[in-house]
């Protein structure tokens, strides 16, 4: 077990000198405080004995019925019996991976990958295995090749992680066109699919994407509310096959006895009383307003050979550095300078990823995100011009999102 390159940023970070442009840590102040704390006093005064009790290691009723209604607007039709109700889909992802996962097993995932996955999949001593991306998301061709190459080498492949829907860290989503295929080759590879899909009611241009839990009951969706209403509830779920929901239940209550009652009743009773749909409507609204300034900025000030997604929906934009720079070395020359960011490395397990960074836009003011940008920006300049004059830096390992996003591919240099 390693630290995690996000984890160690957050005692820089948090200096309110420090433009952080680093942590996907959800605005929750376009949340009504108001609302918030007529909810949990309700929850206290009506429900005090239950909230404050032991509860279901499978989670509330009430709020599994709940959960089916959220999922819907992804259309999901599932039976509050399928869900688990976790602390955070992140618990719901070390749950699956516990019941999956032997030493030396493999997981297939994006590349790059959610950090807390990686971490999950690296405590259990899984095997990670990249398969690249482009601006469309998950390559299915090179999905196809790399099982196919893992089980000729006798591998053991347990499941493809996937975040279909406004990646993290990448920003980008998987093409409709491309959800039947990725779902048809696992099928034929005889491999789980896990959708961790946390951002997929943040599209700031269109509805809801369509989950690959929709079209394939054999799919492991994974949600959460941290994003859509408040993460310090960490009210999580998964919805998995009748025979996978009963061995998730028995590996909860090995973790934690029960989700804690409190929290559970608390969301439940936001469902029932406020308007989420709204809420949710908001939160994207916000988001893109950000998403806005952060592209506004690097278009206005990115050094020339840096490159970077439109990401339609989510918390971050994924940025490709000019030729020589390694982000991960930089990263304290730009703490000096008062901004932080993730260095690319976090989100491989190989150690690729060194030429790019992830950004994230969700937490700053449009203001501060301009600065942090400024700040940013003005580092990686001197960067270069000290490699121009000294001859400093290296050239990065091979990052697959790089070298799958041709010139084609990637973003027009207007809309970069």
């Amino acid at each position: 077990m390693t630290a995690s390159e996000i984890r160690a940023l957050f005692a820089v970070a948090s200096r309110p000198e420090v433009v952080s442009l680093a942590g996907g840590m959800p605005n929750i102040a376009g949340l009504s405080m108001d609302a918030v704390g007529a909810v949990v006093g309700h929850v206290v005064a009506e429900r005090g004995l239950v909230a404050l009790q032991y509860g279901s290691g499978q989670g509330d009723p009430v709020l599994r019925e709940q959960i089916c209604e959220v999922m819907a607007e992804e259309g999901i039709e599932a039976h509050p019996d399928d869900v688990v109700v976790t602390v955070g889909s992140q618990q719901a992802l070390d749950l699956v991976t516990r019941i999956y996962c032997d030493p030396g097993d493999v997981v297939v995932a994006e590349a790059p990958s959610y950090v807390g996955a990686l971490g999950v999949f690296r405590s259990y001593e899984a095997e990670v295995v990249h398969v690249a991306m482009d601006a469309d998301g998950l390559v299915p061709a090179a999905l196809a090749a790399t099982l196919a190459r893992l089980r000729a080498a006798g591998k053991r492949v347990k499941f493809l992680y996937t975040v279909p829907n406004f990646h993290n860290p990448a920003g980008v989503s998987l093409a409709v066109e491309r959800r039947a295929q990725v779902l048809e080759i696992c099928h034929r590879a005889d491999v789980l699919v896990v959708e961790d899909n946390p951002y997929g009611l943040l599209g700031f241009d269109d509805g809801p994407r369509r989950a690959l839990r929709a079209d394939d009951e054999g799919v492991i969706y994974l949600g959460s509310f941290s994003k859509t209403f408040a993460p310090g509830f960490r009210v999580g779920w998964a919805v998995a096959p009748h025979g996978v929901r009963e061995k998730l239940v028995l590996a909860a209550e090995a973790a934690v006895l029960c989700p804690p009652s409190f929290s559970q009743l608390a969301v439940s009773q936001y469902l029932s009383t406020q308007p989420w749909r709204e809420q949710i409507k908001t939160f994207r609204e916000m988001y893109r307003d950000r998403r806005d300034a952060m592209l506004e900025a690097l278009d206005d000030m990115a050094p020339e050979g840096a490159r970077w997604n439109r990401p339609e929906g989510g918390f971050y934009v994924w940025v490709r550095m000019p030729a020589g720079v390694d982000t991960k070395a930089m990263l304290p020359r730009a703490v000096t300078a008062r901004v932080a960011y993730v260095p690319g490395t976090a989100f491989y397990a190989d150690g690729a990823g060194a030429d790019a960074m992830r950004l994230s836009y969700c937490y700053p003011t449009p203001e501060r995100i301009r600065e942090g940008v400024r700040r940013l920006c003005d580092v990686v300049t001197d960067e270069l011009e000290l490699q121009h004059t000294f001859g400093t830096g290296s050239t990065s390992p091979g990052d697959p999102v790089s070298t799958q996003w041709t010139q084609e591919q990637a973003p027009a240099p207007d809309t970069a």
